[in-house]
């Protein structure tokens, strides 16, 4: 066995189904939760497997960590029907607002807490793309941190990690205990049986406060955050004017209209007159277009 009291970290985070209509808040730059449907994020869930595999093969203990709202519940009792032996959620009103960096405060505070010896999570979001609070929280921390992992293997004083590089390319990277390895692919993750899925239904879930990680409001959320919630403004509906030809007209004519948006050409006039008599006519024409009196 590479390494004894093997303890895995799984952070398991959630994404917005995209196929429901997401609605913009009233307020900032948010998205609305009515009408949304949530699911585990699925690079989650490969790092969540690649966790059991160690277990199943060297005995280590998993647990299983999400930062969110009672809704969360479901995807901790996910993964005790997987094979979790621990199931966490970190939550409280005073984390609300806060950027990636005040968040990754947090999610340090938690590791430095229970001391695993690796932290696994997903490389990406799927609804949004990458998030940066795992390897923010890992600098913080002052572990390394493996990105875009493919597959991962035990050492006596470290792992070494396939990941992805530049155009295709595959990078084999060492990095020593603790380590956090954020999972681009992996295996399938596997499907609970029954009497599994039972038992999670009465699997107790420990719920943490900022209390229990004694780290003061000013450092999370909106107050701890560096990058403010951003405003925006809709601008005024300024709809066209649309021309009603006359229907007495000819359909050619109609037509005419409708593209021109109503805009008639001036008649132009040819006057063959003397030099006086233009003179006469110029100011009469510039005291109709009232630029002269």
């Amino acid at each position: 066995m590479p390494y004894k009291n093997l303890h895995i970290l799984v952070l398991l985070r959630e994404i917005n189904d995209p196929r429901p209509p997401a609605r913009v808040t009233t307020r900032g730059a948010g998205i609305s939760d009515r009408g949304l449907r949530r699911v585990p994020n699925p690079a989650d869930l490969v790092a969540l497997e690649e966790a059991l595999r160690f277990k199943d093969s060297l005995g280590a203990t998993v647990t299983a960590l999400a930062v969110g709202p009672g809704r969360l519940d479901d995807t901790l009792r996910l993964a005790f029907s997987l094979g979790a032996d621990r199931g966490i959620r970190f939550w409280d009103h005073g984390v609300e607002g806060g950027d990636a960096v005040a968040d990754a405060r947090s999610l340090s505070r938690i590791v430095a807490i229970l001391s695993p010896t690796l932290i696994f999570t997903g490389h990406r979001m799927q609804d949004r793309g990458d998030d940066p609070v795992p390897a923010l929280a890992a600098a913080t921390a002052g572990i390394p941190c493996i990105t875009a992992a493919v597959s991962l293997t035990l050492k006596q004083q470290g792992v070494e990690a396939l990941r992805k590089s530049d155009r295709g390319a595959r990078q084999k990277v060492e990095a020593p205990y603790p380590c956090t390895v954020l999972f681009d692919e992996g295996q399938i993750p596997r499907y609970p049986s029954i009497e599994a899925v039972t038992r999670s239904l009465t699997a107790p879930i420990e719920e943490w406060e900022l209390a229990d990680l004694g780290l003061p409001f000013r450092e999370v959320g909106a107050i701890g955050a560096r990058l403010a919630t951003a405003e925006f403004g809709l601008p005024r509906p300024d709809p066209v004017r649309v021309v009603t030809p006359d229907p007495m007209l000819p359909a050619f004519e109609r037509i005419l209209s409708l593209l021109s948006g109503g805009i008639k050409a001036r008649e132009g006039k040819t006057h063959h007159l003397g030099a006086e008599e233009t003179a006469a006519k110029l100011w009469e024409i510039f005291r109709e277009e009232g630029l002269a009196q």
